[in-house]
């Protein structure tokens, strides 16, 4: 049985049928029954690379490879307890008055057509059809970012589609530039943007023109990335949108355009025969560390915090792949993996911490520990983890970062350790007067469901205490895949 088609069709399908589902209760069912059959059949897919290598469909308008199926699998399970924590997160939003049925019909079709948008621009084989996807992957978000309808909301959507807008006009030059110099191969067809017709002749391509594009699409996708300097968009998306879209924003969003920069670094290596894309990819990797880590000093807003949180992580996975090693794209995968398990997970909790006490502000937030133990638990765990203290995952993939950046630039070390252990300081300082203390006299005990947040945050343990076997030589393919081109 071919499942690709289920893959894009159910959320696709979904998304229109809940544009029209008015009863918020029966929206939020759908949306958790689509989102998990999605995911279900993802592990079918999985099953079939596993068995039988990188799989074409449509031709060889769509594909499979160890580097994409996995990012499929994490961002249908990652989405299917997403739709799992918003069911009772946005009945809550809506019983206190901060969103409409109306917004919720919105809220529920944006969020299938958001999970169709980045499972179209994972499986496609055309470089156009990615840039497309990402494009409808923004839209769809900046409809869900300004779903409260406040000034701030609208103001935080306007910003980030113009400037996302602006980035993704920038990917798009780059992508032109490919096609520039792939019609001297492949003529005027549609093979021209076909990438694993591309990349094995990409040493035909013209290597001047590859490293312009390279430039164009290092700052346009970079842009959605979240790398300094362009990261500003995502602090405010975060800080106004609702808890679920913060979740799969860092979580899955920021993964698929980094994947999109790594696919295009791939093509420039081969035509370039040097190491200018990893070197820029590092630049930007460690410039972009550097400067959240001390950001997270300045935050006032726990969601906020958070966002840079993320972005610190995001230029330490642009960073390794930069490198570009075995072992360097190994630590990336595996901090890809473990940062978008945990993040999404402490976006859970403190969705519930906000409402708990009914403020985003970090000063206001205090004694979850004593108000509702489990979030604040959660918090506690969420942000050890996340910090990459050991056992879990994090500290894994750090571990085998640091060691891979000491193997081939010991010269790195200085700003990576450093901004690690500011980064540390940053969360922490922050997180001891949430989580202990005494809580507000006016505030109460809020519904919540915190089983997305225990299997996010139990997986990351489990992926710091022993990778599974078939993971870790998961793993190990696409690592290999990406410094050698070969599976």
């Amino acid at each position: 049985m071919n499942l690709f088609p289920l893959l894009l069709g159910i959320p696709a399908l979904t998304g229109f049928a809940l544009a029209f589902v008015g009863k918020s209760r029966q929206a939020a069912r759908l949306n958790i029954v689509a989102s998990a059959a999605t995911f279900v059949v993802s592990l079918g897919l999985v099953w079939k690379v596993l068995m039988q290598g990188s799989l074409f469909f449509n031709g060889q308008a769509f594909f499979l490879d160890p580097y994409n199926i996995f990012l499929v699998a994490l961002t249908t399970f990652v989405a299917t307890n997403t739709a799992i924590f918003s069911a009772a997160y946005m009945a809550h939003e809506e019983k206190i008055g901060r969103v409409t049925s109306r917004n919720l019909r919105l809220y529920h079709a944006m969020f299938q057509l958001f999970v169709f948008g980045m499972l179209l621009a994972l499986t496609t084989n055309n470089l156009g059809v990615l840039w497309i996807a990402l494009e409808l992957a923004t839209l769809a978000t900046v409809l869900l970012v300004s779903l409260y309808r406040t000034p701030a909301a609208i103001s935080a959507a306007w910003k980030y589609f113009i400037l996302c807008g602006m980035g993704i006009a920038l990917a798009l030059f780059g992508t032109i530039l490919i096609f520039s110099t792939s019609l001297e191969v492949f003529g005027h067809s549609n093979e021209a943007l076909t990438w694993t017709l591309l990349y094995p002749k990409a040493d035909q391509l013209n290597p001047s023109v590859m490293t312009i594009a390279f430039a164009f699409l290092m700052v346009g996708y970079g842009t959605k990335v979240g790398l300094f300097p362009m990261h500003d968009w995502l602090p405010d998306a975060h800080g106004e949108g609702p808890t679920p879209i913060s979740a799969v924003l860092s979580g899955l969003l920021l993964n698929v355009a980094l994947y999109a920069l790594v696919r295009c670094k791939t093509l420039v290596d081969g035509a370039t025969h040097n190491h200018l894309a990893g070197h820029l990819m590092m630049g930007f990797g460690l410039l972009t560390l550097a400067v959240a880590a001390l950001s997270l000093h300045r935050q006032k807003d726990i969601k906020r915090l958070y966002s840079f949180s993320s972005i610190e992580h995001m230029g330490l996975m642009t960073f390794s792949f930069g490198i570009g090693t075995p072992l360097a794209n190994y630590a990336a995968l595996l901090h890809m993996t473990v940062h978008s398990l945990v993040k999404s997970g402490i976006f859970f909790t403190v969705g519930h911490a906000a409402q708990a006490m009914k403020t985003q502000t970090i000063a206001q937030i205090r004694g979850l520990m004593h108000l509702q133990p489990k979030i604040g638990v959660g918090l506690l765990l969420g942000t050890i983890a996340i910090a990459g203290l050991p056992p879990f995952g994090v500290f894994t993939s750090e571990f085998l970062l640091v060691t891979a950046a000491l193997e081939t630039h010991p010269w790195t070390i200085g700003i990576l350790l450093p901004s690690l252990v500011v980064a540390f300081a940053g969360l922490f300082r922050h997180l001891q007067p949430m989580v202990f203390g005494m809580y507000p006299r006016e505030v109460h005990a809020v519904p919540i469901n915190m089983l997305p947040v225990y299997i996010h945050l139990g997986l990351a343990l489990i992926l710091g205490l022993a990778i599974p076997g078939f993971l870790a030589n998961w793993f190990q393919i696409a690592a290999n895949f990406l410094h050698q081109g070969t599976l």
